[in-house]
């Protein structure tokens, strides 16, 4: 099993859209088993996938106050193969009282995720977590368990806001997880003109780790929201959607993994 942190303490910049298509992609073409945890208090990967319940007890709140394990409250998505823990703004109360509590363990309460079977007893092969633009214990406990951090970042004037804090916290969790690497920013929301180009050369010239892709812009990124569709289904030919199967395709070939 790997474990993937999507994460940037800049928000609008696709986070919870990149978790979704990287979930989608790796369960239903690389036919692998993806379990996605929404730890963002504003539940927006559970929305995408229609899981999002405002009033009701937040699965991800339950996991880190430690009053459940994973394989307890992982629901399908109704999609073969892949699985979500929801969340809510419960999930912010969650943190702070755990950040109040003070008592030992608390960094290893999303421990359980790494021995979940999904709900036909199987092991998953990746666990896909979709981070809030902040480092609470919510974080530092998806942190403890995660092998490859990848951080979304639209090109504007604030495209490096927050990663160099980013890349110390990633270092300080070695401490905690020796296994945890930057695997890169992933550039989204590309546009083919002269502005992106420069902040992409940029980029280049400040040593920030990228991913060869580019995730283009459309409208039709959008539009799949509203309709709670990845943009694989939705829009196949978009250039959104052929730039996420080109990151996948990269990501897996970074890592080496072997998917069944």
């Amino acid at each position: 099993m790997r474990v993937i942190s999507i994460i940037n303490l800049k928000g609008g910049v696709g986070k919870s859209f990149t978790a979704a298509q990287m979930g989608y992609l790796l369960s239903q073409k690389y036919n692998a088993r993806v379990l996605m945890l929404d730890n963002d208090k504003q539940g927006n990967l559970s929305k995408l996938f229609g899981a999002y319940d405002r009033n009701g007890l937040c699965p991800a709140a339950q996991l880190l106050m430690g009053r459940v394990k994973a394989w307890e409250v992982n629901k399908e998505t109704g999609y073969h193969n892949l699985d979500i823990i929801s969340a809510n703004m419960n999930l912010l109360t969650a943190t702070m009282q755990l950040q109040q509590d003070g008592s030992e363990g608390q960094c290893g309460r999303f421990e359980s995720i790494k021995y979940a079977p999904n709900r036909e007893g199987y092991a998953y092969d990746y666990v896909i977590i979709d981070n809030p633009p902040d480092i609470g214990l919510n974080v530092i406990n998806a942190l403890a368990i995660t092998h490859d951090v990848i951080v979304p970042i639209k090109i504007d004037q604030c495209a490096l806001e927050g990663m160099d804090i980013m890349t110390g916290q990633i270092a300080q969790m070695q401490a905690i997880n020796p296994k945890i690497s930057f695997m890169g920013a992933l550039v989204t929301m590309y546009k083919n003109n002269v502005t992106n180009a420069a902040g992409l050369e940029w980029l280049g010239k400040h040593d920030v780790k990228l991913f060869d892709t580019r995730i283009r812009y459309s409208d039709k990124a959008a539009e799949s929201t509203i309709f709670e569709k990845p943009i694989q289904e939705y829009s196949p030919r978009s250039g959104t959607a052929r730039s996420y199967r080109q990151f996948v395709q990269e990501y897996l070939t970074k890592v080496k993994a072997e998917v069944w």
